[in-house]
């Protein structure tokens, strides 16, 4: 491993100091430099983090890499190997560089770079690294209404929550795309919808007959774009003579209802108790003799004979 030096050796040094003030200082520090501090990259793909020594002295440095998330460090490559997440999936690219293989999403974080050359007036450096790995959004979960009558309010909604960074939506109608506003094409001037690309919601008021159709939706990122099957809407006008006649025929049939259960009580049908021979009582008579009626209809029996 070799590192760029001014000049060695103590006379040389004296016409350093003469010369170029510049380079003297810069030999006895340890000075660190990156060619992009905010890399980004998609998801399984290689990315190279790069961290340039400028100036060293010292022969043999300590070279360490931390990964820090959430606000905690962690090592990746301490003691000459690469450990923790990068572990099999990294590699240090001379002098200082790290190259991640195959970057996942949980690599996103900031990375710092950090050299000791104990030999250096200036012993240490570190630079700090912002490493973004973008997703493609995955096929998103697309909701329309199979039928809407006309006049009436729709909601079709779209959402997938895979992608980094976060997905915008675009909506389509028979493979043509929906405008975010309705005036700016000819084909879409007469529909009264809002649709919001950052929650992927398209609403319509007051759905019309030339709003039926095919639709899908696509989510997309800088990584990429995925979208789901298209799904038929279909728009329909109210039969108002035929809601009429229902509730005609309904109403009829109730009435007809109340009807037959007042005939039904006036003829007796409701009576829960019917008057018959073997409870029937006798009228008494002027005499004050009561008189019992047996089975037979014409015998009478003498009940009480006493009368004052």
């Amino acid at each position: 491993m070799s590192f760029p030096k001014c000049v060695s050796g103590t006379t040389e040094l004296s016409t350093v100091l003469l010369l170029s003030p510049a380079c003297y200082i810069s030999t006895l520090a340890v000075i660190l430099k990156t060619t992009n501090p905010k890399p980004w990259v998609n998801e399984f793909e290689s990315i190279e983090l790069s961290c340039m020594i400028e100036s060293i002295s010292t022969a043999q440095p300590r070279i360490e890499w931390k990964k820090i998330k959430m606000g905690e460090p962690s090592y990746v490559y301490f003691g000459k190997a690469i450990s923790g997440d990068l572990e099999k999936r990294a590699k240090i690219r001379e002098p200082a560089s790290l190259v991640i293989l195959n970057a996942t999403r949980a690599d996103s974080a900031d990375y710092r770079c950090e050299v000791t050359a104990p030999n250096d007036q200036k012993s240490f450096d570190e630079i700090l690294i912002s490493l973004t790995v973008r997703v493609k959004p995955v096929v998103p979960r697309c909701s329309v209404p199979k039928s809407v009558p006309v006049g009436k309010p729709a909601e079709l909604h779209c959402l997938e929550g895979e992608g980094y960074p976060k997905s915008q939506y675009q909506w389509f109608r028979n493979k043509e795309e929906i405008p975010e506003n309705p005036k700016n094409s000819p084909k879409f001037i007469n529909s009264t919808y809002t649709l919001s690309r950052e929650l992927g919601t398209l609403k319509f008021s007051a759905v019309k007959k030339e709003d039926a159709g095919e639709y899908y939706c696509r989510a997309k990122n800088e990584a990429g774009s995925s979208e789901c099957g298209p799904q038929m809407m279909e728009v329909y006008d109210i039969n108002i003579a035929g809601i009429i006649l229902g509730v005609v025929v309904v109403v009829t049939v109730l009435l007809c209802i109340i009807v037959g259960i007042f005939c039904a009580y006036k003829r007796g049908y409701f009576t829960s108790q019917k008057q018959t021979g073997k409870n029937y009582k006798a009228p008494a008579n002027g005499d004050g003799v009561d008189y019992v009626r047996t089975e037979d209809e014409g015998d009478f029996r003498h009940k009480s004979s006493f009368v004052i």
